[in-house]
């Protein structure tokens, strides 16, 4: 067996297609079976028609330019698709210049390929998935803890009790509220009140106060807590404040008039996360207390704090002595009602 003869039978065995065509008329001259079982094309063919996915036309353009071209040529066979990738280069076969058609069935390799970049998409689907989840999850738990606290709970698991002092406590409550809510649509009670209490989470994050929790239609923010702020006392007098004054505007053109009773004190609270399925953040101790008591003094649209709110930090608010009175707890207690500057001079 001489040389050619072992070169066709090796060209004739091998599972990589190879055909022979003239340059000029791209007419296929030579395939191996490999070449003819994928393409599906015999000995005199043009080589376009096997190649379906470009024209003799872009052959030509192509070959006159480049030294080789490359092709991933889809075919049908059977029900399969295939891929076979296709590179046709020139060539000299005993001085005369031939087309070398040299073709691989990369299928696998794409399908491998398809396979990861789809793996690939759907674990950054996964990825998205779970990042807004996460953020949903901070979202939800920044609405019942400082951030801080946030930050320690997802680090450690828990949040160690820590107490404050001083921080300034505000705590308001609705005037007739259990009235309006039976007497009304509940749904627009509750509709009205988000509304409310989302106006008031602005105003306190305007002036540096941290919502700690609403109960029913009680809303409690502290200043000073958990960053220090050596003006917390101002800090939550000019919250209470902005917070009437959102309600008398609101009022102005709403059906529903909100009156809102507000006290404020200063002094030492705790805070810490309390439960283990249903936590909250809460905070507990003198300064609570007494603002809330405060609170109860206070008659509708007015804000109440100790006589230690003096006018210092107090921008735009007096305040206007309202005599002693006896708190449960704290005994006998000077305090003073917050007015707004401009009425303070028109009563006098």
């Amino acid at each position: 067996m001489n040389i050619d003869a072992i070169s066709m039978r090796m060209l004739s065995n091998i599972g990589v297609g190879v055909a022979l065509a003239d340059p000029e008329s791209l007419t296929i001259g030579y395939r191996n079976p490999a070449f003819a079982a994928w393409f599906g094309v015999e000995d005199g063919a043009p080589l376009d028609q096997a190649l379906g996915s470009v024209t003799r036309t872009e052959l030509h353009e192509k070959l006159a330019v480049e030294e080789a071209i490359r092709l991933d040529v889809a075919v049908k066979r059977k029900r399969r698709l295939l891929t076979i990738e296709t590179v046709i280069r020139h060539a000299e076969s005993d001085g005369r210049k031939i087309l070398l058609v040299e073709c691989q069935n990369i299928s696998r390799l794409r399908e491998t390929e398809a396979m990861i970049d789809s793996y690939a998409r759907i674990a950054e689907k996964k990825a998205r998935e779970l990042e807004l989840e996460k953020n949903r999850v901070e979202k939800l738990l920044l609405n019942v803890m400082p951030r801080s606290v946030y930050e320690e709970y997802t680090a450690f698991g828990t949040v160690t009790p820590k107490l404050y002092e001083p921080v300034s406590v505000l705590m308001l409550d609705f005037v007739g509220f259990t009235q309006m809510a039976a007497a009304a649509d509940p749904t627009v009670t509750v509709t009205e009140l988000n509304d409310i209490f989302t106006a008031f989470d602005r105003i306190a994050e305007m002036h540096g106060c941290e919502r700690i929790k609403t109960i029913g239609d009680a809303y409690l923010a502290v200043a000073g807590l958990p960053t220090p702020n050596p003006d917390h006392a101002g800090a939550v007098a000019q919250c209470a404040s902005k917070m009437i004054r959102y309600l008398e505007r609101r009022n102005e053109s709403h059906p529903h008039k909100w009156q809102a009773r507000i006290g404020i004190a200063s002094g030492s609270v705790v805070g810490s996360v309390v439960g283990v399925q249903k936590y909250v953040y809460d905070v507990f101790g003198p300064a609570v207390n007494l603002a809330s008591r405060l609170q109860s003094l206070s008659n509708p649209m007015e804000v109440t704090a100790t006589s230690e709110f003096g006018e210092d930090g107090l921008e735009g608010l007096v305040p206007v002595d309202a005599g002693t009175v006896d708190i449960r707890g704290f005994g006998s207690t000077s305090i003073v009602k917050l007015q707004a500057r401009g009425l303070v001079d028109l009563a006098a």
